[in-house]
């Protein structure tokens, strides 16, 4: 019986880490705010959907740093972290140039290091200060679960564009 267990753990584990690894490269990333949708993009067609979680005031355009929303517009998905205090994180080139001239025009620095990461480490879960499910809690990031960001980060590369719309 313990061997029949045992097989079968290995078989289950096996098929959850394929869907993760078999995930087909992206050409790009498409983000739906209003939609809160994520999807992974391949010969101009959508053919993975995530739900996420955006900044903590979700509507409107990023205009300057600590205004706890996402910002919209065309950009690159740059570099990586493996090891985050929010599981993995993938860097996204905010500020462009445009971002920049905009917060200079109305005297604020735009802000940086937004990220399309997963959720935080356990420990963090036991504060309370992360009740996040349905809700956008980051400062201006974009979250999505620990098992979907492992399947995106399999998918995309570095350099990989990533449009963010309203």
């Amino acid at each position: 019986m313990r061997l029949i267990l045992t097989a079968l753990a290995f078989s289950v584990a096996s098929v959850l880490q394929a869907s993760v690894y078999d995930v087909p490269p992206a050409d790009s990333v498409l983000v739906d705010k209003s939609d809160r949708k994520l999807y992974l993009i391949r010969n101009g067609e959508p053919y993975r959907e995530y739900d996420i979680a955006l900044g903590f005031h979700p509507v409107g355009k990023k205009l300057k740093e600590g205004d706890g929303k996402t910002p919209e517009g065309t950009y690159v998905l740059d570099w990586r972290k493996a090891n985050s205090r929010f599981y993995r994180s993938i860097h996204i080139s905010y500020p462009n140039d445009e971002d920049r001239a905009a917060a200079l025009e109305s005297g604020d620095r735009p802000g940086g290091m937004i990220m399309l990461h997963g959720y935080p480490e356990p420990r963090l879960f036991a504060t309370g200060n992360y009740k996040f499910r349905g809700r956008d809690w980051t400062d201006g990031c974009i979250a999505v679960n620990n098992e979907a960001l492992d399947e995106i980060w399999n998918a995309v590369s570095d350099w990989t564009p990533i449009v963010i719309q309203h």
